[in-house]
């Protein structure tokens, strides 16, 4: 079952569930604000997607900019940066969509396209 962390007031996490729906892939949305990804699952999911793991961060959201991630992250460790992503859903990148097969961060329909 593919699941997907989003933020109600997301409009890209909007389109995406969208394209779920008009493309019947069943799925389950888990709200990143009251039920964030635990420092266990981003490590697990960081790990498979092959991705940086700056990929994960929302650095366009306020809590980013308010905490002047861009100038903090570099000289953090993997470590560090997971447990910050962590400890507060707003900052990691939305929709995250995970299975067994594939993790996903952000919206891109050519990508998304995959699922099918």
């Amino acid at each position: 079952m593919i699941k997907v962390y989003c933020y109600h007031k997301c409009s890209t996490c909007a389109k995406a569930l969208k394209y779920l729906s008009d493309n019947n892939i069943p799925h389950e949305v888990i709200d990143i604000k009251e039920e964030h990804p635990s420092y266990e699952v981003l490590k697990k999911l960081y790990e498979r997607s092959g991705l940086p793991l700056k990929k994960f961060f929302n650095t366009s959201g306020q809590l980013y900019k308010a905490m002047e991630l861009s100038k903090k992250l570099p000289s953090m460790s993997e470590e560090e940066q997971l447990r910050l992503l962590s400890s507060d859903g707003m900052l990691v990148k939305r929709p995250l969509l995970f299975s067994e097969e594939t993790v996903l961060v952000g919206f891109k329909e050519e990508t998304w396209a995959k699922l099918k």
